[in-house]
């Protein structure tokens, strides 16, 4: 895909400044994860109400650059109405789209939307683990692993 660049600047610039589901936790937090970028000190919390399979909300606390932000922000505004299935599927075709991986054809190759607008990361290869950060906490969180995720 080609991007727009006036459009990725836009829309990574809007989720740094004002993102979605920041702070807004849910109520029955029922699955958590935690991770941790020491290249730039990105660490964001992502708590989760998953019922009876499906995320029902997401939410995120912590702190980081304007990549990790914007990332987290625009991870969280799918994430809703998902089943756990669906998001470790989508897991691992942004993680597969990010390292510029093939998508393993299980995984169904969805239609990304506006997550293919952090591919404008891309052209930035330091910025590709704050990118990733989001996406390792929301597997660790629906795997329920205890710990502090980090992308070294």
């Amino acid at each position: 895909m080609k991007l727009d660049r006036e459009l990725y600047e836009e829309v990574i610039l809007d989720h740094n400044r004002n993102p979605f589901h920041y702070m807004a936790l849910p109520a029955n937090i029922t699955h958590r994860g935690h991770g941790f970028n020491p290249t730039c000190g990105d660490e964001f919390t992502l708590s989760l109400q998953v019922e009876e399979g499906v995320i029902r909300e997401a939410g995120f606390e912590g702190a980081g650059c304007s990549v990790s932000v914007a990332a987290t922000s625009m991870m969280t505004e799918v994430l809703a109405g998902l089943r756990i299935d669906e998001a470790e599927s989508l897991f691992r075709q942004m993680t597969a789209f990010l390292h510029q991986d093939p998508v393993d054809p299980q995984d169904g190759a969805r239609p990304l939307g506006k997550l293919e607008l952090v591919g404008g990361f891309l052209d930035y290869p330091d910025r590709i683990k704050c990118a990733n950060l989001p996406w390792f906490i929301l597997h660790a969180a629906l795997k329920r692993e205890a710990g502090t995720i980090c992308t070294e």
